[in-house]
């Protein structure tokens, strides 16, 4: 399994990371991707990942609860360090657009979100996307730097990445996955209220387990019968075991697709 979205570096796993990490090792967890979400993290995730060479994998970004008024000092400060530590990203993320806690600077967000998705085709890296309650803005916006062309910068690469957290409706997941996205599945998937079953079950079966990703968003959303526990990266078993009685394969069928995907799309061995 790979954990497509684990924020080890956070302080919920201060006390004991290294042993954390060593558990997810021993449960057969092969890799995880640690994404930042703004500044101060820049430095937790590097450093993580600098002391677990080959097993995780950083990615960098501004995450949109982390846009405030001061935006444009915070997005030129992580732009720079995506930059700089390019050849070591595996994504550009946690970004995207979050109108369920405030809405004060959505339209920064948005200016936001744009940015980075244009450095993602600049720097030929994928991006790692959050939404909450914006599925129309988020959908135009990557839209629309998809089709960017510019004289000035090599817009060359292709957009590519995955809806993190997916557990939104039939319709808009067929337009991702017509995009050429990914989904990333989580605990949402094992909660009882969820109708994230059905919808994966009405879609393609030939070809969704090629867009699968799993996640946990660890130390967040840990799955039934964990739930309000600390999430870790070993928990996706559960989530592999719920995914397989969905689309009615076996749980090594799983594994062994969302691993691949994981791996063509971060570019991770």
């Amino acid at each position: 399994m790979i954990d497509t979205h684990c924020h080890i570096d956070e302080e919920a796993f201060e006390p004991d990371r290294e042993e954390v990490i060593a558990r997810q090792q021993q449960s057969g967890v092969q890799a995880m991707i640690v994404p930042g979400v703004n500044v101060a993290s820049i430095n937790s995730v590097m450093e993580v990942c600098h002391a677990h060479p080959g097993y995780c994998y950083p990615a960098l970004g501004l995450h949109p609860e982390d846009v405030k008024a001061d935006w444009r000092e915070q997005l030129a400060t992580v732009e720079a360090a995506i930059r700089a530590h390019r050849d070591e990203l595996v994504a550009i993320g946690e970004i995207g657009l979050d109108y369920y806690w405030d809405k004060t600077f959505k339209e920064e967000q948005k200016e936001v979100l744009r940015r980075q998705l244009l450095l993602a085709r600049e720097l030929n890296l994928p991006v790692i996307l959050h939404n909450r309650e914006a599925t129309e803005d988020i959908l135009t916006i990557v839209k629309e730097v998809s089709s960017c062309q510019s004289p000035i910068t090599n817009y060359q690469s292709p957009l590519r990445g995955v809806f993190h957290c997916y557990s939104g409706s039939k319709e808009t997941a067929e337009i991702i996955l017509k995009m050429g996205f990914y989904l990333g599945i989580g605990g949402v998937l094992t909660f009882k209220n969820s109708k994230l079953s059905e919808t994966l079950r009405e879609l393609n079966q030939s070809e969704i387990l090629n867009r699968l990703l799993l996640e946990t968003d660890a130390p967040y959303m840990a799955p039934t019968p964990h739930r309000g526990e600390r999430n870790e990266s070993r928990f996706m078993a559960l989530v592999a075991e719920r995914l397989a009685q969905v689309l009615n394969v076996s749980v090594d069928e799983i594994i062994e697709a969302t691993s691949a995907n994981a791996r063509q799309l971060f570019g991770i061995k």
